[in-house]
Parts: C-alpha cells; structure tokens; sequence
C-alpha cells in the first residue's frame, strides 16, 4: 500500500519504561531523548558564512531575513516544557492501547456519545483516562506557540500501523476561532484532521446542521478513531470575548476531552487568558484542575550554578545574546558583544525573545542603509524608537511588572514590524542602485566583493577604488581569492599612477563620524558625545588615555 509522502509507516521500538510496553502507539514513537540530544533536535539550523558579511548588500538583507525564521537557542525552560509534553503524549495512550482492545473500548462509547449528543455518556464500562491537561501563558512574541511546535515536530505527526490497519495522529494544533464558538472550533478541527490524513471530515460532518453537542461528539470519536496523542489549542484568550456562559461550555468540552474520552490538551493563551483558567479552577463541579504554566520573557540576571564545581554559570541571556551576536553581515563588525550594548539590547527588549532577535535583524539592516555597517548601543535605540513603536506599550508594560499592565498590553501584534523588515529591505536596493552611480565597478559582483573585503580589513575606502578598478582590469581571469594580496601590496606601496589619480581626502563631517572604524577616536565620540563619563571610560578601555598618575609613580 502506498502512503502520502507525509504518512509514516510504523517502525517499533520496544521501550524501557514498563508501562509502555506492548502499546503500539507508543512503541511507533521516537525514544524518550537525553538533554543533550533535545538541544541539538531544538537548535536552529542557521547557514552562515562569515565572507557572506562582504556579499552585495541587498543579498545580505536576505541573509538577514532568513534569520527570522532559522535561529532558535534551546532554553532551559523548553526543555522543561518538551518533558511536559513527553510525559502528556505518551501518558495519554497507556490506557488507549490498541494492542489490548483499550482504543476500541473507547471508541464504542465515543459512538454511544454520537448518538445521544451527550459528552458525558458511556455505554459500556467507562474507559479509563490517563490524560493530562496542560495551561501555556505567556505574552505575544515570547516564543511559547513557536516553541510547541519546535518540540512536537521532533515527532512523526502521522503513522499508520499496517498491522492493525489504523492511522495514528502524534499531535495536531488549531486555534481557538475568533469568535470563541464552539462549532467554528469543530470545524477547525475536521479541516486540520483533513489536511494531515486526506479524509473529508469537514464535508461529511460540517456541512450538515448538526448541533454543537453532536459536533463536540464526532470531535472526540474523531480524536479517538485516529489516535490523536496531544491536542494544542492556541489563542486561547479569544474565549474571553463571549460571555461568561460560553467560556464554561467549551472548557467543559476540553475537560471532557482529558477525562472521558482521554485526550491529552495543551491550552495556549496570553495572560488574557488568565481569568478563564481561573474560572475553571474556581469550579468544584469540575473533576480536573488544570495545570498551568507560565512562559516568562528571559530574564537578564538569574543565577545558575553548576552542580559540578558550585561556581555560578553565565545566564541564558549572556548565553542567547552571544550565540545571536555571531550572526552578523556587517562589514565593520565589533567582537566581542559588549556589555553596553548587551545591557542597551536588553532594556529594549525585555527579554521578549521575538523582539529580541527583531531587534537585531532591523538594527542590522538599518547599519546597512546608513554605512555605518556595525551595530551599537544607539544604533539600537534609534532603531527601537522609529521601527518599534508599535510595541511601546507591552515593552513599558513589562518595566512596570504590574500584571494587570502587562495583560492589558500582553498580545499586541508585530504585523506592523514585519512591514518595516520589508520597507527596509527595500531601502537598501535604493541605496545599492544609488552605489552603482558612484562605484565604476559596482556592477560587478566579484569587484565589490573584493571591495567589501578589503574595506573589511580596515583599508581606506578612497585608496581603494583606483586599486580594484586597476585589479580587475589588468587581471581579469584572477580570483577574489588571488586579487586580494596583490591589492595589499599595491596598497602598502602606493604607485605613482594611483597616488597622481588620487583624490585629496575629503573633510568629514561630524555628523558622519559614526561611519568611522570602531577605533578611530571619532567614532568613539559620535557615541557618546552626550555622556562625558561614558567617553572617557570608552578612550581608556581602548588604551587612549594617558595614564599620568602611573607615569608619575615611575619617575619618582
């Protein structure tokens, strides 16, 4: 039999843990990986190449971009969350084993449902539930959607067991509906159902006038049927706009789903959402409590101690800003990340992980457009106050620490960021089409490569226009690798050709010292020109400074 290229066939493996033994659907999962193995299957495949910092500049802006959607640093607090939903999957199966006729207990009781429309009914002995529920708050941007389906792609979404010729859907998410009705939730269900195992849940049961009750009911025979191991349900939050009556219908529903019918639920919400969770706890008619777990921005400073040597461990955010600080396509890079900028980055973002790394990528952009070709502490500035507005509020919110502010502001849409990466993008192909009028070499890739490079090492731009305009034209069938030290040695001798063709330097101006290289005196002050103490500590950091008071000791 030929499966759809996104159908697994099981393959088992016998498991080391007792209770699940002999259970199919547990068996046909992947082992129960080790910390070190997780972070590697969590860690985002960035391809980056350091001479990728020299390419033209629009291909780095895609370079950039890319960075959005590749870079991902396992957290401690993801693999506290992975264990959690190991734990649900597999929990949620012990008492839904095929192999034992468990699964079919269930799913003639899940018929029973269909036919009296009632959720609660069982027809024969009620079958147990092994399932667990699970709360997910966190506010927009900090990563706790993305990070579910990070580790549940770890997973084979869908199995078939030929042997007992029956399909097995490890997980499947859908979203909370607009409106918060129950029914449109339902078919949000089928149509996900649908699309993962090419049935035609949606027309055979969504477009008839079934009532929501009956609805609910083919959901959980359907969750049952294909063996669904965790059901996410995001944007929980949108509950909250229908009336208190509502709410307690559908949470009921999700209780159901762990109780009666033995589906493992992972509720994700933003603190909006924190009242209806409450509300299910405050209910002593219900059997479950439902745990929660909050997901927090990082934090800047948080101890951690190594268990080997009790010395204290740097923090995940020294960790995640490092690791993000390498990916870097700037001709005038700075290494290392200093704490400055570190501090400045984290004041600007909270430690909210999606403005963190946009915050980065827009900074590096907006170092492209003006030349400046690094990043710093008023870089970051400059870019959070005119491409971040939008988000003012949450990231004020999150200073305050006051819940009910944070709440309030918790699930503000970035939609207007991801705008200004696009118009900032595009910004730069103007700068670069402007570029082609004042470099007579600009049209040629590998030219301004070996352009790129060199100005990279800390060559005179001026110098170098005469230099590799002679390069390319008296050498044309010489790589950049080649040219490069032949345009060293010209430069450290400076021909007469070149020293007659070239120009008088030009007077900078002050307000284009931020272009300088990071060790030019300078650039230093167009820094921090504001802040006298900052300056001086900058200066005698690099060596500027004259020590008087020690030269003074030795000549005594």
């Amino acid at each position: 039999m030929n499966l759809p290229h996104n159908i697994f066939r099981a393959v088992y493996q016998e498991s080391d843990i007792e209770r699940y033994k002999s259970n199919p659907f547990i068996e046909a999962l992947p082992k129960v990986s080790k910390i070190n193995e997780l972070k590697i299957k969590l860690e985002g495949k960035v391809k980056y190449d350091p001479a990728a910092g020299y390419l033209d500049a629009r291909q780095r802006a895609h370079e950039l971009c890319g960075l959005l959607d590749d870079f991902f640093q396992p957290l401690s607090i993801h693999v506290a969350l992975e264990e959690k939903i190991a734990l649900m999957i597999r929990g949620g199966y012990v008492a839904r084993n095929i192999a034992t006729g468990q699964l079919q207990q269930h799913l003639q009781n899940g018929y029973e449902r269909m036919m009296t429309g009632d959720i609660n009914s069982f027809r024969f002995a009620e079958a147990p539930s092994t399932a667990r529920c699970l709360s997910l708050i966190g506010c927009s941007g900090c990563g706790k959607s993305s990070s579910v389906l990070r580790i549940l792609a770890t997973y084979p979404q869908t199995i078939y067991h030929e042997q007992y010729n029956t399909y097995q859907l490890t997980y499947l998410r859908i979203e909370c509906p607009v409106d918060g009705s129950l029914k449109s939730l339902c078919l949000n269900f089928f149509q996900e159902v649908d699309k993962h195992l090419h049935t035609d849940l949606t027309e055979r049961y969504g477009r008839k006038r079934h009532s929501t009750e009956v609805l609910l009911s083919f959901m959980g025979q359907v969750a049952n049927q294909y063996a669904i191991g965790v059901l996410v349900i995001d944007e929980i939050q949108r509950l909250g706009r229908k009336q208190q009556e509502g709410q307690e219908r559908m949470l009921e529903f999700f209780v159901a789903l762990v109780n009666i019918i033995g589906v493992p639920v992972i509720l994700v919400g933003t603190p909006k959402a924190r009242p209806i969770f409450e509300l299910e706890l405050q209910s002593a008619r219900r059997s479950t409590g439902i745990g929660s777990m909050v997901w927090e921005p990082l934090p800047q400073y948080k101890n951690r101690i190594d268990k080997e040597t009790g010395k204290p461990k740097p923090t995940e955010w020294r960790l995640l800003t490092d690791k993000l600080w390498q990916y870097q396509w700037l001709i005038h890079r700075d290494e290392p990340l200093t704490e400055e900028i570190r501090n400045t980055w984290f004041e600007l973002s909270q430690g909210v992980l999606d403005i963190v790394v946009k915050l980065f990528v827009l900074a590096q952009l907006r170092a492209i457009i003006t030349g400046v070709e690094r990043i710093s502490s008023k870089l970051f500035v400059k870019v959070y106050e005119s491409e971040l507005q939008p988000i003012h509020p949450m990231i004020e919110a999150l200073k305050s620490g006051k819940a009910g502010s944070i709440a309030k502001y918790s699930d503000l849409q970035f939609r207007e960021i991801d705008k200004r990466l696009l118009e900032l993008s595009k910004q730069i192909s103007e700068v670069e089409a402007t570029k082609l009028d004042s470099l007579p070499f600009a049209s040629d890739s590998e030219a301004m490569r070996l352009y790129n490079l060199l100005l990279g090492m800390g060559c005179d731009s001026e110098l170098l226009v005469p230099l590799v305009k002679k390069a390319v034209k008296d050498h044309p069938n010489l790589q950049v690798r080649g040219l490069i030290p032949l345009v060293l040695e010209w430069y450290e001798q400076t021909p007469d050709e070149i020293e007659q063709s070239k120009e008088k330097p030009k007077l900078i101006k002050l307000k284009d010292w931020h272009t300088l290289s990071s060790n030019d005196l300078r650039f230093g002050y167009s820094q921090h020109k504001k802040q006298s103490t900052e300056l001086y500590q900058r200066y005698k950091q690099q060596g500027n400074i004259f020590d008087i008071t020690a030269w003074l000791k030795q000549s005594v």
